[in-house]
């Protein structure tokens, strides 16, 4: 899961705990196009850290920190992969393929066989972006009870077979 340029980076890496403040402010700002429809911040802190006692974060950093996440909960032989994030000013660059390509192969070499994710249905640009990396649209779902939501939708669910 490293990529070589220059001194080492960037470079993919298993986020630590440590990196739960930097984590919560990246997934935010990623995340502030979900205001219109989400009441107040994506996470906090304590939301990030309960993240790290199902799974783990990658992060992608360069010589600057820190500036794109994914998160990946192995769940048998299927990996769920959420919180897709990068800084909104490195958007674009290629950051987010680079982390679902190291999340993808985290959950290979974990005997996964298929990836699934979800997206709120309101993020209309992201179903044809995951189309365009193998993914297929499989169902909806509720939101949780606990989501503060503003506007009326459902997630989306997709999946990705790995072999």
């Amino acid at each position: 899961m490293n990529t070589s340029e220059g001194e080492g980076y960037p470079r993919v890496r298993v986020a630590v705990q440590e990196d739960v403040a930097e984590l919560t402010k990246l997934i935010n700002a990623a995340f502030v196009v979900e205001r219109p429809f989400l009441e107040g911040e994506r996470i906090d802190e304590r939301g990030t850290r309960e993240f790290f006692q199902k799974g783990k974060f990658l992060v992608l950093e360069d010589s600057f920190g820190m500036h794109g996440c994914v998160y990946c909960e192995l769940r048998g032989d299927r990996g769920y992969l959420g919180l897709l994030a990068v800084y909104p000013a490195r958007q674009g660059t290629g950051s987010g393929r680079e982390l679902m390509a190291a999340a993808e192969e985290y959950f290979r070499s974990a005997g996964c066989v298929v990836v699934d994710l979800r997206i709120i249905s309101q993020r209309t640009p992201l179903p044809a972006l995951y189309r365009h990396l193998g993914y297929v649209e499989t169902g909806t779902a509720a939101f949780a009870a606990s989501l503060p939501i503003k506007a009326p939708g459902h997630y989306i669910l997709m999946s990705k077979q790995l072999i």
